[in-house]
């Protein structure tokens, strides 16, 4: 199994919480998310800053860009820049599940988000910066452990 995710879904899979455009989205995100949140899965995920996954089910992809409204595209096609970049990553690259979900705890803090994710209609919820911050709070659980 192989998945594609644009740059910024990286961040919001993790503050995911049933809200989307559509029920047909929500759908598949929560497919997306129960992915790769399943511990005792690990697969290739493609990054990318285009339309991946999620965007298949998206209310507001038009034939080649987001549609949701004016700027809309060049705002989501920023936010993935802003985390590619971030992470380190190149796109159109695959990486392992794991090691993207990793990198994520150690380079991302819930605050980063008011810059990687600006302007972003779903960051005043709080829930992208509470996945972020159970992230990292899983990750120090598991160095405990280990």
């Amino acid at each position: 199994m192989e998945k594609v995710l644009r740059g910024h879904h990286l961040l919001c899979v993790h503050g995911f919480r049933g809200m989307g455009y559509s029920p047909e989205f929500v759908k598949k995100m929560e497919s997306i998310v129960k992915d790769i949140r399943d511990p005792e899965q690990d697969f290739y995920i493609k990054v990318v800053a285009a339309f991946d996954d999620a965007c298949m089910s998206c209310p507001h992809r038009g034939l080649e860009i987001c549609e949701a409204s004016e700027g809309s595209n060049e705002h989501v096609l920023s936010m993935d820049g802003n985390v590619i970049r971030h992470l380190g990553l190149v796109p159109g690259e695959r990486y392992l599940k794991s090691e993207l979900i990793n990198w994520t705890a150690e380079k991302v803090k819930p605050d980063d988000l008011d810059v990687l994710c600006k302007n972003c209609s779903w960051l005043s919820y709080g829930v992208c910066k509470e996945g972020i911050a159970k992230l990292h709070e899983n990750k120090k659980c598991l160095t405990r452990k280990g």
